[in-house]
């Protein structure tokens, strides 16, 4: 679907929206359905059909409206009692059944709508809204196993995201023989591009191509998110309504987000037809709990794809965003990897030359390679340095006045800094593109990288800038008609930041932050004069640190740490001081012995120590990892000792999350209905291993990489998206294992 921005908040009815509102389409409640099935709604306990597309009685030889399951004939009434116990408002169950008089076998699935038409509720069955059976005529049912065994292991193989977008579209055209498949891709803005295409020889090329925002509102967007399977079998069907139009249980329209045979928005049924296309099969890749893209199956004419095969595009587009997970993480780990020898490097120079900035630039790719950028400059204590290309050092210091005077963020990105801010037009050719981190609390202090502008060609599929066509009638908008490709020349850009850029240069900044925090404490202890200049740029950083002398005695707790103390530990209840001697803190850990000798033996053997504690703190246990070093004068001198403390809590969590992980994927994949036969129980064991091998690489590749606090969420929708798998899996098992008119599975 294609439409315009709408700043309206009013929802729409089904097929009253036009390009200039559709975004506001209640596309969920379209009140009928594709005539190649049937649509139940069953009110419970007792089953009766409440409201019937009008073309049941077609299907079934009678008319199901006021009859409970068992009046329709066949085994219906038995294959749908077992799945009721589930909750089935996420993943319909499936099932293989014969109903009708006289009977004839279908193919079943059962679900919940949610209640008040509202999209994505879970509390459908608690307000009473009814269980909604849709039957369809079984089609062709090959044995799926082999070819979902070789393409799970295909997908396992790939090492890289667009190496698995173009399998992707490999496996997925053999599969379902449409006349193409691609893999489309959304950018940060929402808009499109495919990125991977298979396609009959004569069709023109998409790869490539990119589509704007608006031609999938986000209602749809959501949709997608929540039914992961959505088919158009024929674009020129005519929809069969419901019986009554609104739902008896909730005097509504029934929701639909989780039928598969839920009429298409007739704004996007316009859309395909302006294509060429006549019927489509659309799965979602979900990464992270997101909507990444679509598989996207169109063919030239009318073409419906069996259940078993739908079952599987399902399965595989679950793996396939298990996967991409996977290697967006390891780029990411990568990325940390080159930060962390960085990081090493500094820490050596001011041990070796008492400074750490030449260690920052003295090899230049090692800071710009990691962020694909063409220069680096630093602000830092009134001085400029710089590798690669940059602006003049006047230049760089009015940018890092403009940077003060942006809203507080974690990093500054800008892919087209002259069109947001004049005054630096002429920085466009070598620097249209900046990102920027802090490196402390002070004023003018940044680590900048620059992007020069590369003028680009970016190719849509149509003009994005006239999406729509108006007849005579104004209000008779519709999608635009020509798909052919426009280019839009861009100038004034650079390459754009991607997250994973964002978060480098995060990570970068924070490893910055942290070893001036340790060389601005080693000036103090050097340079007393200007020990209050530093207490105040020590004593304001959040990473906790405490600075000692030679003896022991405490110069300077920041601010940082003394809110770790309880206040139980200073003797007053609201204003705590910070203790006098470093012997005072260990009372404050629980390894009190282990942390004792391990501060004597920096004291006294002036030993670097790197280590693992929990403070006792108001809220509980604290792990923090402790980094204490001897500062020297000269060999065997000690002018004192730096301890910086760093938070473990969230690497914590990861660890945690981790043996969850390892400990719940294999229980919550248990067959819940009881043993199949033996052969079927082979493959299903054997599809499983490879769904679970795929989880558990995944899980592994996922390091604690630039976003640590990130990687609980993503372990969880990596559990989440292999269980699912798993239940989409054991259901086609299950379904492959039926044979038409037999009675129920024995449980």
């Amino acid at each position: 679907m294609t439409g315009l921005a709408s700043t309206a908040s009013t929802a729409l009815p089904f097929g009253q929206a036009d390009l200039s509102n559709c975004e506001r389409e209640q596309i969920h409640l379209s009140a009928s359905i594709q005539p190649h099935g049937v649509l139940l709604l069953l009110r419970e306990p007792d089953l009766t059909v409440v409201q019937a597309s009008a073309n049941a009685p077609e299907f079934l030889g009678l008319d199901p409206l006021g009859r409970r399951l068992e009046a329709l004939g066949g085994d219906l009434a038995a294959r749908i009692a077992p799945v009721l116990a589930q909750r089935l408002d996420a993943i319909p169950a499936a099932l293989r059944c014969t109903a009708g008089w006289p009977a004839a076998t279908f193919d079943g699935l059962v679900h919940r709508p949610a209640p008040h038409g509202t999209p994505g509720s879970a509390k459908g069955s608690e307000a009473g809204a009814g269980v909604i059976l849709e039957l369809e005529r079984p089609g062709e049912a090959p044995d799926l196993s082999q070819r979902v065994e070789k393409a799970l292991a295909a997908i396992l193989s790939t090492y890289s995201p667009r190496m698995l977008c173009e399998e992707t579209a490999r496996i997925f055209r053999a599969l379902t023989g449409y006349d193409r498949v691609m893999v489309y891709r959304f950018d940060d803005e929402g808009h499109g591009e495919v990125v991977a295409e298979q396609r009959r020889p004569e069709l023109e090329p998409y790869l490539g191509n990119r589509y704007p925002a608006s031609d999938i509102p986000q209602i749809a967007r959501r949709l997608y998110v929540r039914n992961r399977v959505r088919m158009l079998a024929d674009i020129g069907y005519a929809p069969v309504p419901l019986l009554p139009r609104h739902s008896p249980l909730t005097g509504e329209d029934t929701d639909l987000s989780l039928s598969m045979l839920r009429s298409i928005s007739p704004m996007h049924v316009q859309y395909m037809r302006n294509m060429g296309v006549a019927a489509t099969l659309v799965t979602s890749l979900m990464v992270g709990g997101r909507l990444w893209g679509l598989v996207a199956c169109h063919h030239n004419t009318p073409r419906s794809t069996a259940f078993p095969i739908r079952a599987a595009c399902e399965l595989l587009s679950e793996a396939v965003g298990v996967r991409l997970a996977a290697l967006e993480s390891f780029v990411q780990a990568q990325a940390e990897l080159a930060v962390r020898r960085l990081e090493q490097r500094m820490i050596e120079a001011i041990g070796r030359e008492g400074d750490w900035r030449g260690a920052l630039f003295d090899q230049p790719q090692t800071l710009l390679q990691p962020l694909n950028a063409n220069g680096a400059a630093l602000l830092f204590e009134g001085q400029v340095i710089f590798a690669g290309e940059v602006p003049s050092t006047g230049e760089l210091r009015a940018l890092g006045a403009w940077l003060d005077a942006q809203p507080r963020a974690p990093v500054i990105a800008r892919t087209a800094l002259a069109q947001e801010e004049p005054q630096f037009a002429a920085l466009t050719p070598g620097a249209a593109g900046l990102l920027a981190t802090r490196v402390s609390e002070t004023p003018g202090e940044w680590l900048i990288w620059f992007r020069p502008e590369q003028v680009q060609t970016v190719i849509w599929g149509g003009d994005p800038f006239k999406p729509v066509l108006v007849g005579d009638d104004p209000a008779q908008l519709s999608p635009r008609r020509s798909f052919a490709q426009w280019h839009q020349v861009v100038e004034g850009t650079a390459e754009r930041w991607t997250p994973t850029d964002l978060a480098t240069a995060r990570l970068i900044g924070d490893t910055v932050t942290d070893v001036i925090l340790q060389f601005r404490a080693v000036r103090m202890l050097i340079a007393l004069d200007q020990l209050e200049q530093v207490r105040r740029q020590v004593g304001r950083a959040d990473q906790p640190a405490v600075v000692g002398d030679s003896e022991g005695r405490i110069l300077l707790a920041n601010d940082a740490f003394i809110r770790l103390l309880p206040p139980a530990a200073t003797g007053l209840e609201d204003a705590p001081a910070a203790p006098k001697r470093l012997e005072e803190l260990l009372p404050l850990f629980v390894e009190r012995t282990d942390v004792a000798l391990r501060l004597h033996d920096v004291l006294r053997n002036k030993r670097s120590w790197r280590g693992e504690v929990h403070l006792r703190t108001a809220k509980g246990e604290l792990p923090l990892l402790v980094r204490a070093d001897p500062v020297f004068s000269a060999p065997e001198r000690a002018l004192g000792f730096v301890f910086i403390f760093t938070d473990l809590s969230d690497r914590k969590a990861v660890e945690s999350a981790r043996r969850r992980f390892q400990e719940g994927i294999l229980e919550s994949h248990r067959l819940r209905a009881g043993p199949l036969e033996s052969k079927s129980d082979l493959v299903y064991r054997t599809l499983l291993q490879a769904v679970v091998e795929n989880a558990q690489l995944a899980a592994l590749e996922i390091t604690e990489g630039v976003e640590v606090a990130r990687i609980p969420e993503m372990l969880e929708q990596v559990r989440i998206s292999a269980h699912r798998a798993a239940e989409v899996l054991e259901g086609l098992i299950r379904h492959a294992a039926q044979e038409p008119g037999a009675g129920p599975a024995q449980e």
